[in-house]
């Protein structure tokens, strides 16, 4: 049980009068907004798992504000308390004063890389990952296709009877258990640049089809196309587009963060589109605070300002209008996970329950803690195990709870985190994205499979909390 310990002292000393707090040339002068009410305590999931005062929102932002002001170092136990943070936001849901927790964070993980980037294994897995695959779309085509035949030729198999995933150096040994099975190459290959409208055309949108989600959740990226052209939109994908750079941001990847959103206000700015549909809640998060990621350059600011105020979530955009039918009975029961970055991060928790209600047949039944992280929180299943795997649980309690043959969500990591907890229960709910069941009611049958988990389940949760795990 969560205890509630006592705030850390409001009281500074040793900061100029009126100086600009920042970390990694990022402000954050918001933690001066945060009155140390701690209202945002029963909130927080670290917290409530935990009950230390470091591990809560209260407490990061007075660690925050200590490293700016210089007061305190970037120790093993501060790293450690910021890293176990989820950047889930809920926080800032109940936030009476307007503290910008998630601008916050970002800035303090950047601050961390710059500090202390690792040993030379985990700079190498990072480049990898953040330099290499996830900007450049055939290159993580590529990877995607080994992957895709590692697992369906049998060597995934072998590797893991035999052994020899354990002989994989850390932490990729770790990693491999996580891995979400990959659909096809047909259902991996790019979308159609263009979708034309069906009846009275209403818009014409841009699709962000985005990185991991392409080549994990193509079948996913080709039903939102289709139904948002069955409520009259014309549909984009620009073949130019690539990682809109929300995991580089979450990451403490400031400056690739910052180029990947130059390069997507350019491709969906040169397609001419009047919206940004996105079906992933931690893009779409990050795509509409592109304003305030380049705040900082005058040649951008303004630019990517508007095009922030034009991405709208696959939910938020389809709820404007009643959906067009006809929609076909979908006799099932069925309850909603609300991703972090949809319901903190974007404020949208009416619009997705307003779509499942217009499907004949869909009957929604309610999930305790529905607005509660499951743990994915973009990269954080890979670098904090164990307390994924503890919040991980938790939510596969409360869906079991309910009764539901689905659970119904709107984020590709809550899918394969779910997914995999369900699976290491011998769980038969199915996990869907909102568009799958769309879908269902338009077209008569289900989409192929989101890329759900292996056979395996969670990696090694038995570490406790922190980075060590992650060279």
């Amino acid at each position: 049980m969560a205890h509630v310990t006592s705030a850390p002292p409001a009281a500074v000393t040793g900061a100029p009068a009126g100086a600009v707090l920042a970390l990694h040339g990022q402000s954050v002068d918001g933690v001066n907004r945060c009155v140390h009410c701690g209202l945002c305590l029963a909130s927080c999931p670290t917290f409530a798992e935990l009950g230390t005062e470091m591990d809560s929102p209260r407490g990061r932002i007075f660690l925050i504000k200590s490293l700016a002001e210089g007061r305190i170092a970037l120790t093993d136990s501060t790293v450690r308390h910021l890293d176990l943070c989820l950047g889930c936001r809920a926080c800032e849901t109940v936030c009476p004063s307007g503290v910008p927790y998630g601008q916050l964070i970002e800035a303090a993980r950047a601050e961390i890389e710059r500090q202390r980037p690792g040993g030379r294994a985990r700079r190498i897995v990072r480049w990898v990952t953040f330099s290499l695959l996830l900007p450049h779309r055939r290159v993580l085509a590529l990877a995607a296709a080994g992957l895709r035949f590692y697992q369906s030729s049998g060597l995934q198999r072998l590797a893991r009877a035999s052994g020899l995933v354990k002989l994989l150096p850390a932490p990729l040994a770790d990693w491999e258990p996580l891995l979400p099975t990959l659909p096809s190459a047909r259902d991996r290959a790019p979308l159609p640049e263009r979708t034309p409208a069906e009846g009275a055309r209403r818009a014409t949108v841009g699709l962000l089809t985005g990185c991991v989600q392409q080549v994990a959740f193509g079948p996913q990226n080709r039903a939102t196309a289709r139904v948002l052209a069955r409520n009259g939109a014309e549909v984009l994908a620009p073949r130019a587009q690539s990682c809109c750079g929300a995991l580089h941001a979450h990451s403490g990847e400031h400056a690739m963060a910052q180029a990947l959103a130059r390069r997507a206000i350019e491709v969906f700015e040169g397609a001419g589109v009047e919206h940004v549909i996105v079906n992933t809640s931690g893009c779409g998060a990050h795509m509409k605070s592109y304003g305030m990621l380049l705040a900082g350059d005058p040649a951008w600011r303004d630019r990517a300002a508007r095009f922030a105020a034009r991405v709208a979530d696959i939910s938020e955009f389809l709820a404007r209008e009643p959906l067009r039918g006809p929609l076909a009975e979908v006799r099932r029961t069925v309850t909603y996970h609300d991703p972090c970055h949809v319901v903190h991060g974007q404020k949208i928790t009416k619009a997705p329950r307003d779509l499942l209600a217009q499907i004949p047949g869909l009957r929604v039944v309610p999930l305790r803690e529905a607005d509660w992280c499951c743990g994915s929180a973009g990269t954080y299943n890979l670098t904090q195990p164990e307390m994924a795997g503890r919040l991980q649980a938790r939510k596969i309690a409360n869906v079991e709870a309910t009764g539901a043959d689905a659970v119904v969500t709107a984020n590709p990591g809550c899918i394969i985190q779910i997914a995999q907890g369900l699976a290491a229960r011998g769980s038969r709910i199915e996990v869907l994205h909102i568009v799958d069941l769309l879908d269902q009611a338009y077209t008569g049958s289900l989409s192929p499979p989101a890329a759900l988990p292996n056979d395996r389940g969670l990696a090694d949760t038995s570490r406790p909390p922190g980075r060590p795990h992650v060279p």
